[in-house]
């Protein structure tokens, strides 16, 4: 579990029976592969939650003292957010106890998930991404081959953050024009990219041979830092921020504000949803429709051209 930089201080005490159950289930999730962010996360909520559990029992904590749980996180001045992924965990905790045999019920189903706000970030429009594209990298930028790499492969596949800078040299299918994006739950897929993040490829391989020539350092990652390591998701969002400032988009621009824009933009241009899912590895189609900002318009714009009974 410490390779997944789970700080030890954020775990459970193990001495009390929610404590070992706890501790049992960070083990099980780091055994079936689970994003380090979600191990991170569940380990800080559900170490919260066995402090407030204490020595009881599972009998003795029903819906009621999870709402308790709920109403201590609030008091200390967390966001409705927070208090959500901190229900979520204990529902996951609780689903897994009644897999082994250990509850026969989930109480925290019985407790309403806080109500959010529904804020979908604005999208950069399609002449917006064009010209940032398009255009040279600024001075600004360190490894302007790598960057521009980077905002092609961002925004031209759809990628997370963290699948990006998993891609290593091998990945890539030149001749194909496909990479093997390795996603969530180490699921695998092949995302294809187009003839701009191919000529950036192109562009950037001699320059990345040459820098780590320099530097006598050899790595698979396909994306270098000049120390000649992996590219971090940190140091990409930090580079996207910088170029999107400098381009004249809005500082809140992010790694995911390509993925959603490319996301987005194919619905606009009448891509297939179900496509779209399937390119941007979307176990549900549901999470495909809100990430794109389905609108009922589009979706009556898609009936009356396409469905026989409608013409």
């Amino acid at each position: 579990m410490s390779k997944l930089l789970i700080r030890q201080s954020t775990m459970p005490k193990a001495n009390t029976i929610v404590g070992k159950a706890v501790t049992d289930f960070l083990r099980h999730l780091c055994e079936r592969n689970s994003s380090p962010h979600t191990v991170k996360a569940y380990s800080g909520d559900l170490a919260i939650f066995s402090a407030y559990a204490g020595s009881r029992g599972w009998k003795d904590i029903d819906h009621v003292a999870v709402r308790g749980f709920l109403s201590q996180l609030y008091e200390k001045g967390l966001s409705k957010t927070s208090v959500a992924r901190a229900l979520a965990a204990v529902r996951s905790l609780y689903r897994w106890l009644a897999r082994e045999g250990v509850v026969e019920q989930n109480p925290a189903k019985l407790v309403s998930t806080p109500k959010l706000p529904k804020k979908l970030p604005r999208v950069p429009t399609i002449e917006e991404m064009n010209s940032v594209l398009d255009g040279r990298m600024p001075e600004a930028s360190a490894f302007p081959e790598r960057d521009q790499l980077m905002l092609e492969l961002l925004y031209g596949c759809g990628i997370r953050n963290s699948e990006l800078t998993g891609i290593n040299i091998d990945d890539i299918r030149l001749s194909a024009e496909a990479i093997l994006i390795r996603g969530k739950g180490k699921k695998e897929r092949y995302v294809p990219f187009g003839g701009s993040a191919k000529s950036a490829l192109i562009a950037y391989l001699p320059e990345r041979q040459k820098a780590l020539a320099e530097l006598h350092k050899n790595t698979p990652a396909l994306l270098i830092n000049r120390r000649g390591g992996r590219l971090t998701t940190r140091s990409v969002g930090r580079i996207v921020k910088k170029i999107a400032i400098t381009k004249g988009l809005s500082p809140d621009v992010h790694p995911h504000t390509l993925r959603h824009a490319f996301g987005t933009h194919m619905l606009e241009e009448g891509a297939d949803l179900r496509a779209i899912q399937e390119l941007l590895g979307h176990e549900r189609l549901a999470t495909t429709q809100r990430y794109t900002q389905l609108s009922m318009k589009h979706v009556l714009q898609v009936y009356d051209q396409t469905h026989p009974r409608a013409k």
